[in-house]
């Protein structure tokens, strides 16, 4: 229905999901929240699926949190408001761990804001195209508040601390050039070149080699907490049961062949 707040369409591997929100800037709130976890839940179990993108409708990604929403929490109990905080804040850290565990690589598209949970929703993703209109900021101390949504684990990692103490602090925008010069997104793009780069890459994802990427992800994601011994190992387990698919007997065949490999998924 076109009044969801997300928007799930599944085809040849791909698993889009569309931000609906677009009058309001995609703002959060709790039935976004919701839908959101719900609608990563669904495409990380579904084997049908080998890729995720996640898009926005409107002229912008998501401007973050409900001001309004909050502003009406003000005059609640500070228990109540605690609470209802918390149960918003716990379905969008759901998805933010939903979506750096997940098997499947996630790719964000952003066109516009990418602000407050907007940001750290995006930054979690595994890959991040933008067109010139996009911008990021964090947001949250105009506000009054600390970052939530993973950006304080996303962003040290993604810029270095110091780079990721001046966003959090300053709240400055940065255009997506910058954004791309530092290594916070992957790609910048013009707009009308956006949707082509997009679904080319998606489908790239969608028929490489899922098994693969998935231990490729779990190994990026957790090398900074492990010693070199420890993703040394890590990485010997992982290709030693990637050599045992059939992707890689196909890869390995394909590139003695000449020829381009048709990966399965298995």
């Amino acid at each position: 229905m076109p009044d969801q707040p997300i928007l799930l369409q599944r085809e040849g591997g791909i698993a889009t999901l569309t931000l609906n929100r677009p009058a309001s800037r995609n703002l959060l709130d709790m039935e976004m929240a919701l839908a959101l976890r719900a609608s990563f839940d669904a495409v990380a179990i579904d084997p049908d699926v080998r890729a995720v993108v996640l898009q926005a409708a409107g002229k912008h990604f998501m401007v973050g949190g409900d001001v309004n929403w909050f502003h009406g929490l003000l005059d609640a109990e500070p228990t109540e408001r605690r609470r209802k905080l918390n149960r918003m804040i716990d379905e969008v850290h759901g998805t933010i761990v939903r979506i750096r565990s997940m098997d499947k690589p996630v790719l964000a598209v952003v066109r516009g804001a990418a602000a407050g949970f907007g940001f750290s929703l995006m930054a979690a993703c595994d890959l991040v195209v933008a067109d010139r209109t996009a911008f990021f900021t964090l947001a949250y101390s105009g506000l009054g508040a600390s970052p939530d949504g993973g950006s304080t684990y996303s962003l040290p990692r993604l810029l270095g601390p110091k780079r990721a103490m001046e966003m959090a602090l300053l709240n400055e925008r940065m255009d997506a050039v910058h954004a791309q010069e530092l290594g916070l997104i992957n790609r910048v793009v013009e707009a009308e070149a956006l949707e082509s780069v997009v679904a080319e890459l998606a489908r790239r994802l969608a028929v490489g080699p899922t098994l693969a990427f998935a231990r490729t992800k779990r190994l990026i994601n957790t090398s900074l907490e492990h010693s070199l011994a420890d993703q040394l190992q890590a990485e010997e387990r992982g290709f030693l049961e990637s050599a045992l698919t059939g992707d890689f007997a196909e890869g390995v065949r394909a590139f003695v062949e000449k020829r381009m490999p048709e990966f399965r998924g298995r």
